[in-house]
C-alpha cells in the first residue's frame, strides 16, 4: 500500500495477472497455416506436373504468401503490444515467443511457397 502524501489515505494497486497476447497467438496460427499451404504448393507442383499442377501451385502460392505476410504483420504488432509499458492497474501482455515463432513460420511459409511455385514451373517447362 502506498500512502498519499498529506492525507491518512493509501492507494492499493491490484495485481492483475498477465494475459497472452491474441495478436501473438494469431501470428503463430497464420504462420503455421502458411507453412502447411506451402507444403500443398510443393505437392501439387511435383505430383501433377503434367496435369496443370503449376496452376494449382500458383493459386496456393498466393494463399501461402498472404498467410505468411499476415503472420509477419500480426507478429510484429503483437511484439509491439507486449513491449508497451503500462501502469500497474492495466493488463500486461505476454507471448513474445509466440510472436517470434509466428514471424519465423510466416517467413518460412512464404519463402517455401515461392520456391515450390518455382519448382512447379521448372518441372512443367522441363
Amino acid at each position: 500500500m502506498e500512502m498519499v502524501p498529506g492525507t491518512p489515505f493509501g492507494v492499493v494497486h491490484l495485481d492483475v495477472a498477465p494475459v497472452t497476447s491474441g495478436l501473438a497467438v494469431g501470428a503463430l496460427v497464420a504462420g503455421v497455416a502458411s507453412v502447411l499451404v506451402s507444403l500443398l504448393v510443393i505437392c501439387f507442383g511435383v505430383s501433377f506436373k503434367d496435369d496443370g499442377g503449376a496452376w494449382a501451385s500458383g493459386a496456393f502460392t498466393v494463399l501461402g504468401v498472404l498467410a505468411g505476410v499476415a503472420a509477419i504483420v500480426t507478429g510484429l504488432l503483437g511484439q509491439r503490444q507486449i513491449r508497451r509499458p503500462v501502469a500497474p492497474p492495466a493488463v500486461r501482455f505476454t507471448g513474445r515467443g509466440l510472436a517470434v515463432a509466428g514471424i519465423s513460420c510466416g517467413v518460412a511459409g512464404g519463402v517455401l511457397s515461392l520456391l515450390g511455385l518455382g519448382l512447379a514451373l521448372l518441372l512443367t517447362l522441363a
